[in-house]
């Protein structure tokens, strides 16, 4: 047995929500190397453009559809386009988020929602449409959704943020229970704390940086480039047997706790 060609991806088709920057382009970068061809999609049509052509640049096949996952009427019209392209997906990774921070009596309902929809129930939405299609074609699928710490622990200000990704756990679960009959596999990636635009704020605050390098085993902030071989690996072959879990790559954070 060749190990190695376990992670192999070629031939396979990967969509990845909210993946124009950040980690959904870097998990995209990383499925596409192990020869994955990509499908991005993100809200803004010129950063989406921007990172279509940056992975044609490096010799990746990429395509671009914009998508508010927060729509049902997108998510059912993109898939229909990917019908109508003759593009199947093969693997989703639903990555698609957005941070609001408020304690929770000053929290509008608005504000709850739209973190709500984004990550929960843009994650059904869009998982939905690509298991129909998975289901009837016969041949499998992979998902991974992306959790998050607040999956596990809680901390103020980010009351949807942190019910949002606990159900993310949760749909992971009933995905699983649901589709495995139909060799598709669900699992989660749960980021710990990584340098990335959206915790930009964070990193530059002297006293939450400091809590992070001493609160974690590791001393340090995680690298994007760290959750590429768990998305490779949870994409491919080699995770057939896994499914409904959640990997934490924390650096060791809720071991510790």
């Amino acid at each position: 047995m060749d190990a190695l060609n376990l992670f192999n991806l070629k031939g396979k088709t990967a969509l990845i929500t909210g993946s124009a920057r950040g980690l959904g382009f870097a998990y995209a970068e990383g499925l596409a190397s192990a020869g994955a061809s990509i499908i991005l999609s993100d809200i803004r049509q010129e950063t989406l453009n921007e990172a279509v052509q940056k992975l044609r640049a490096g010799g990746y096949d990429a395509k671009g559809y914009v998508l508010d996952v927060a729509s049902e009427e997108q998510i059912v019209s993109t898939f229909e386009a990917l019908d109508r392209d003759g593009i199947q997906v093969d693997i989703v990774i639903n990555n698609a988020g957005i941070q609001h921070r408020q304690p929770m009596v000053e929290l509008s309902l608005k504000d709850w929602q739209r973190v709500v929809d984004i990550h929960l129930t843009g994650a059904f939405l869009v998982s939905r449409e690509a298991a129909k299609r998975m289901i009837a074609r016969g041949e499998g699928g992979k998902f991974i959704n992306i959790c998050s710490l607040t999956s596990e622990q809680a901390r103020p200000t980010v009351a949807p943020y942190t019910a949002a990704k606990g159900g993310v756990k949760m749909l992971t679960r009933a995905m699983s229970a649901e589709w495995g009959q139909y060799n598709i596999q669900a699992n989660a990636i749960g980021p710990g704390y990584i340098l990335t635009d959206m915790n930009e704020a964070l990193i530059q605050d002297a006293a939450f940086d400091a809590w992070v390098k001493n609160s974690n085993p590791a001393k340090r902030w995680g690298k994007t480039e760290e959750l590429i071989g768990t998305a490779v690996f949870l994409s491919s072959s080699a995770s057939d047997y896994i499914n409904g879990q959640v990997i934490y790559v924390d650096g060791g954070w809720l071991s510790v706790l």
